[in-house]
């Protein structure tokens, strides 16, 4: 499947049609949309209001000859002024509760929008992370939600408040001098007919500049997570360089997306604008062959400029919504994703008590990406509950993939994989992996407290039994030691631990999980001899009373199994213990070889330094 942002690049949308998905998310809260919708109605009636004023001023204010009125020209004055000073006040308390229940709505609109996206994502099966970068997951989370916020904010409110103000004013023309109305409101459908057609090309260039934009964010979210890397060979020139190519390519699209909407307003206002002196003038030569008063052309003239101004403030709208269009149909994008992994509609339930058995029955797997190469193929075993089954091969022979399909992080293509009896594809997937537990060799440790870490997964554990969980992953003593114990943050990706502390924290996370079955990615390949030790004699602690199954790198591992798979593209070849084996001098006896020469060599070399 290919990547959610070239896809949606190759059939691009014709309408606004990506904001009415958002709709859900304001009738949730009905009595803040109608108390923003009231404002909005009530500030466009008083300003529509003021013309009417103005013309009575004009017309009958300087002379006091408005019948019914005995107080004279200057009574008549103050009286019409000081319902002016009303309706300034009333218009600025409208203002002011639109802006303030506009914009609420639309914060909280977008608080709920980005809460639900981020919950779908977690709950997205793997082969989505495979094919979509985490920075472009990330731009859509959160530049797109910022576009979208604008939209329901500012663009909504204006938007609501100029179309309101808009049909008003053109009612209040029509009332006022028929004839006059339809030299301006013949010019709309100048202004209509363009305004569609430049929003699709708004849109349009409005949606390649986010997607850049979020190539942009990518990249830079994966150059500052590698950046010791990037440092170490010297490639901030390169790098610095490959950003600011990206970035070039979102501000050209970005400018590309502000020239077409410059366009569409300055051509909405000047036909508008347009209008507007031709009636000024047709009206003025009525007001000078007395067919008009002064007073009615000034109303007139008044509408026509609140008309005008709406339509034209309408035009930029336009483009905000089309750019929020965009956002919307991204992040719609993401909550149409569905997850190739998911519980059945009538999940079986695992049997309890937990046993542990794992059952691999003919399985064959290709990753989604790679459907032509199979990693698995026709592989059959078992794992009997509380036995220690050791998985061991070259590199690419299918050992995470037992891992990954045990977990049910995908499905097999064939054949089909058992815990405790039940079909793991016939279970709910949450259930089947609160009964795992994974301590991987690429540790993952979040920005978050030592605590807080080792609980991850565990919710609600006690400080009493994470402390327990340290101790016997014997994390403890160099947690203790910092500054504020169990609540230090330990900084992201565990910038701040070495490399066995950090092993020790994931395998006090395991041990506080407490499950039946143990997978463990061994954790020692990678340390010195005396973190080893350490995380090899917490190992042992877990593997106690646990169902496991390694995937080894170390003989130190291998000799404590109680059996052994050797896997080669996708297969088991061998199976036996390590003595039995190394007696068949087969694919184990020679990676054996290769790993004793090995560190006799470094033996050596050791020694001669």
């Amino acid at each position: 499947m290919p990547d959610i942002s070239s896809a949606t690049q190759q059939r691009p949308r014709r309408n606004l049609k990506p904001l009415a998905a958002l709709a859900p998310y304001v009738l949730r809260h009905k009595g803040m949309a109608v108390a923003a919708l009231f404002f909005l109605v009530a500030a466009a009636a008083t300003t529509l209001t003021l013309p009417i004023a103005v013309r009575r001023v004009v017309d009958h204010g300087f002379s006091g000859s408005e019948p019914g009125f005995t107080g004279g020209a200057t009574g008549f004055l103050d009286a019409y002024f000081a319902m002016l000073g009303v309706l300034a006040l009333i218009l600025a308390l409208a203002s002011a509760g639109r802006y303030f229940f506009v914009v609420t709505l639309g914060e909280t609109v977008v608080a709920e929008l980005r809460r639900d996206v981020f919950a779908h994502l977690s709950r997205l099966s793997p082969d989505f992370f495979d094919r979509t970068m985490s920075g472009e997951i990330v731009s859509r989370l959160t530049a797109d939600t910022v576009q979208i916020k604008s939209a329901f904010g500012a663009s909504a409110s204006i938007l609501l408040r100029n179309l309101i103000l808009f049909l008003g004013a053109a009612l209040m023309m029509v009332v006022t001098s028929p004839s006059l109305s339809l030299l301006v409101l013949g010019a709309i459908p100048l202004v209509v007919l363009p305004l569609v057609a430049f929003g699709r090309a708004v849109r349009r260039r409005s949606r390649r500049a986010q997607d850049t934009l979020a190539q942009a964010s990518a990249f830079a979210t994966e150059a500052i997570g590698a950046i010791r890397t990037v440092q170490a060979f010297n490639a901030e020139g390169p790098t610095t360089r490959r950003f600011d190519a990206a970035v070039d390519d979102a501000f050209r699209a970005a400018r590309d997306s502000i020239s077409a909407r410059a366009v569409l307003t300055a051509f909405a206002i000047f036909v508008v604008s347009a209008s507007i002196v031709a009636v000024l003038w047709i009206g003025a030569s009525r007001v000078a062959l007395g067919t008009l008063t002064a007073g009615t052309l000034g109303q007139f003239m008044l509408y026509a400029v609140f008309a005008a101004g709406a339509l034209g403030q309408l035009s930029e709208v336009w483009g905000e919504l089309s750019a929020s269009a965009g956002a919307a149909e991204r992040l719609g994008e993401i909550l149409a994703e569905r997850p190739a992994i998911a519980a059945p509609p009538a999940p079986v339930a695992l049997p309890s008590p937990a046993r542990g058995e794992i059952r691999f029955e003919d399985v064959s797997f290709a990753y989604p990406g790679r459907p032509h190469a199979p990693t698995l193929s026709h592989l059959s075993f078992v794992v009997r509950p509380g036995e220690t089954v050791a998985l061991v091969g070259p590199s690419g022979a299918g050992k995470s993939t037992i891992f990954a399909l045990t977990e049910r992080f995908y499905d097999p293509v064939a054949g089909r994989i058992l815990v405790d009896g039940v079909d793991v594809a016939a279970a709910d997937p949450a259930d089947l992996r609160r009964r795992i537990a994974l301590v991987p060799q690429d540790v993952t440790v979040f920005a978050a407290t030592a605590a807080e870490n080792i609980s991850f997964g565990s919710e609600g554990a006690s400080e009493a039994e994470i402390e327990r969980a340290a101790r016997a992953a014997l994390a403890d003593g160099f947690v203790s030691a910092m500054d504020q114990g169990y609540a230090t943050p330990i900084g992201e990706r565990g910038v701040t631990l070495s490399g066995g502390q950090r092993q020790r924290i994931a395998i006090a996370r395991a041990l506080l999980r407490d499950a039946p079955i143990l997978l463990l990615d061994e954790a020692t390949s990678a340390l010195d001899a005396e973190s080893e030790g350490l995380v090899q004699r917490a190992l042992e602690g877990l593997m106690q009373g646990r169902t496991t199954l390694v995937i080894a790198h170390r003989l130190a591992t291998v000799l404590k199994a109680d059996r052994i798979l050797v896997i080669e593209e996708g297969r088991i070849v061998e199976e036996g213990t390590h003595a039995s084996l190394i007696a068949r001098g087969g694919l184990y006896a020679r990676l054996a070889r290769l790993q004793f020469d090995t560190g006799r060599d470094a033996m050596l070399s050791g020694a001669a330094e």
